[in-house]
């Protein structure tokens, strides 16, 4: 297991990725809705994207929520039992950067789709199988891994599967499988309350 520096030391970037695991039925369903079959266990059930630089409290993020949202990641210390890990991607360049960031807050106020998480379910009735989903590509109404995949397909990036299939699950397995693209920095524990 990697050592990860204290939450005091960390600085978050542009373009960092953070995954989070939360504790409520509804985090629980949507990991074993995100799992392809034969896969081991998935870890996280959401996503969001860092597009100002900060601390772990001070960071700007943009999530999918009930609507998209823009404000600092210590949303998540007052969550107490919620998993936060942190990937950052390796490579980027400066345009690369502001592709990534101007995209993600190009969806900030919109309202969340609702819709696109039938789809999902309906997809993982078909094993997986990217039907249904492509039947809501409506960009007006996202959802968190909707934001953060078309967010890096805007610089010509993905994580291994189409920006609209992707899920939570599938963004985690691709950042944790590629350590020459993506290096985790922080792990998937608590944020604390204070540093």
């Amino acid at each position: 297991m990697p050592d990860f520096p204290p939450d005091s030391d960390l600085t978050l970037q542009p373009c960092d990725i953070f995954l989070t695991k939360g504790t409520g039925v509804v985090a629980k369903a949507i990991r074993f809705f995100t799992k392809s079959f034969g896969e081991k266990r998935t870890q996280a059930n959401h996503v969001g994207i860092i597009v100002e630089p900060g601390t772990v409290h001070t960071a700007m993020a943009v999530e999918a929520l009930t609507k998209v949202r823009r404000h600092p990641l210590f949303r998540y210390s007052k969550k107490r039992t919620t998993g936060v890990a942190i990937f950052r991607p390796k490579s980027l360049t400066d345009g690369e950067r502001d592709k990534i960031v101007e995209k993600a807050d190009s969806y900030v106020g919109r309202k969340y789709g609702w819709t696109k998480i039938a789809t999902h379910l309906m997809d993982w009735g078909l094993k997986g199988a990217y039907v249904f989903r492509r039947l809501t590509h409506n960009d007006n109404y996202p959802i968190c891994s909707w934001v953060v995949a078309y967010a890096y397909d805007a610089a010509g990036k993905r994580f291994g599967v189409d920006p609209g299939a992707a899920n939570p699950d599938d963004i985690w397995d691709y950042v944790t499988t590629h350590p020459d693209e993506y290096e985790q920095i922080r792990d998937l524990v608590p944020l604390p309350e204070r540093l």
